[in-house]
């Protein structure tokens, strides 16, 4: 499941996060990074899918 939320974190940033946490913090902070420009909110969205790797397991 972690390549298909890598793969989405490289397409559309915060459908990956959304997978991983839901509609928590970090997903309205990668919708705001993505809107001020992609490269941050897919920067973010790999880092939040590496970090609560072990959280939220699906």
């Amino acid at each position: 499941m972690d390549i298909i939320r890598i793969i989405l974190a490289l397409l559309l940033p915060p459908v990956g996060v959304f997978l991983q946490v839901g509609f928590g913090a970090p997903f309205w902070i990668n919708v705001l990074l993505t809107l001020l420009g992609y490269i941050p909110g897919m920067i973010h969205a790999l880092y939040v899918i590496v970090k609560y790797k072990d959280r939220y397991p699906a």
